[in-house]
């Protein structure tokens, strides 16, 4: 073949026939792990996790955000219904602009040293009941909103990804000393003037002021 005729080649896979044909068919195991309910393993491993991602789509686009708390902070209802807090944050609010308008959402759970993710689809509400707030108090304050996923499927993620990354071992722990702060990239990014280094010195604190 000619060098033009190289470059007329395409690589790119545009169907679906042509993933399921390079990557082949998923074990059982793949397929029966899914279900439409949260069983009790997966209701085990939910109330253990201390962080998840989650990701909400809209018109507009995607976004994923990270969310944290003691273990044990996403309740979970019924075998069909989580809730969780909406806690402090810079207030872009870009996640619960997207779910009023668009109520699908995916989460993804995971526990410091342990391999498995889980993962739900599903979807979301926003509640200010102030009742589900009360139970979801830190440190004597309140969220502004609770989350409700409803549970469309959930299943569990192999190790795989976390045992390539070494993302629990020691190993993999950065310094932190080639990585740029918070501040040097607000600085960076300003469009007004900014002090990072002040930024960063004092964020330290006022972490532990402004967590909820």
């Amino acid at each position: 073949m000619q060098g033009a005729d190289l470059k007329s080649v395409s690589h790119e896979i545009t169907s679906i026939e042509q993933l399921e044909e390079l990557y082949g068919s998923p074990k059982k195991i793949s397929i029966d792990k899914e279900v439409g309910y949260i069983s009790e393993h997966y209701k085990t491993f939910i109330e253990a996790s201390p962080f998840f991602a989650l990701s909400t789509v809209a018109e507009e686009g995607t976004d994923c955000s990270p969310r944290g708390d003691p273990a044990g902070f996403v309740k979970v209802i019924n075998e069909k219904t989580i809730e969780f807090a909406d806690r402090r944050g810079n207030n872009r609010i870009d996640s619960l602009r997207n779910i009023v308008r668009d109520p699908r959402v995916s989460l993804l759970f995971m526990i410091p040293g342990i391999g498995e993710t889980v993962r739900i689809n599903g979807k979301a509400s926003i509640s200010t009941d102030p009742a589900r707030l009360e139970a979801h108090m830190m440190e004597g304050k309140l969220p502004k909103s609770i989350i409700t996923v409803t549970v469309d499927t959930i299943y569990f993620q192999c190790q795989k990804a976390i045992y390539r990354s070494g993302l629990w071992t020691e190993e993999a722990k950065d310094d932190r000393k080639s990585i740029p702060s918070a501040g040097q990239m607000a600085q960076s990014l300003s469009k007004v003037e900014f002090d990072g280094a002040a930024y960063d010195k004092a964020y330290p604190a006022r972490l532990k002021e402004t967590a909820y």
